[in-house]
């Protein structure tokens, strides 16, 4: 898949493999996510907890992901601009998520079989040029290929400007830009130091 979007280099898309795990690790690093791993939407805290494997905590989510990435279908996509890694979005079907959809603030509308995009990570050295919007657009593109009716996403409500670690779910005006509209605003009566997150959806076919 190529990018539609003028960038320093050419931007290309890559399903996760095992053989990519190093270049997510360099996507991830110094950020909040560099010990999640991405696997945070995919795990309760239980589940997070009885995580299998030996070592630290970070150690079992790497092998948690590595071991999605040797599925035929791949838990997400690497951007690439050029040679180097540089973003990455989580995509596949919501039930694959068990924190999102148990969470209060991201139930579900109907019946439809969605695919969700909880995560979209840009590398610190590149954010600011598209990549987020384009990788937003490939996964919508990947989950299309792979039969689904649609894809939600949960992100921040407004477009207020916060710092950009804080944003892994995306931005309502992000989403705007890659065809997403608001199906549902912020559930109402959660704790107030929540973020509030709006649901968007981009039916498919």
């Amino acid at each position: 898949m190529e990018s539609r979007t003028r960038l320093p280099g050419k931007l290309t898309f890559r399903p996760l493999t095992p053989r990519y795990m190093n270049d997510l690790s360099e996507v991830l690093r110094g950020s909040w996510g560099s010990g999640c791993w991405c696997m945070y939407p995919r795990l309760t805290e239980k589940q997070t907890r009885e995580l299998p494997g030996e070592g630290t905590l970070s150690a079992r989510k790497c092998d948690a992901m590595t071991k999605l990435a040797r599925r035929r279908r791949a838990p997400g996509l690497l951007a690439f601009l050029g040679d180097d890694p540089a973003g990455w979005v989580a995509v596949a079907p919501r039930e694959e998520f068990a924190r999102v959809d148990a969470s209060r603030a991201t139930p579900r509308v109907d019946d439809v079989n969605v695919w969700i995009i909880p995560c979209v990570t840009v590398r610190k050295t590149e954010r600011g040029n598209g990549i987020a919007v384009e990788l937003i657009r490939a996964a919508v593109d990947y989950a299309a290929q792979n039969g689904a009716p649609a894809v939600e996403a949960y992100p921040r409500a407004g477009d207020k400007r916060t710092e950009a670690d804080n944003l892994f779910f995306g931005t309502e005006t992000m989403f705007r830009r890659a065809g997403f509209r608001v199906v549902r605003k912020p559930p109402k009566n959660l704790p107030r130091n929540w973020v509030p997150r709006v649901t968007m959806r981009t039916t498919l076919g």
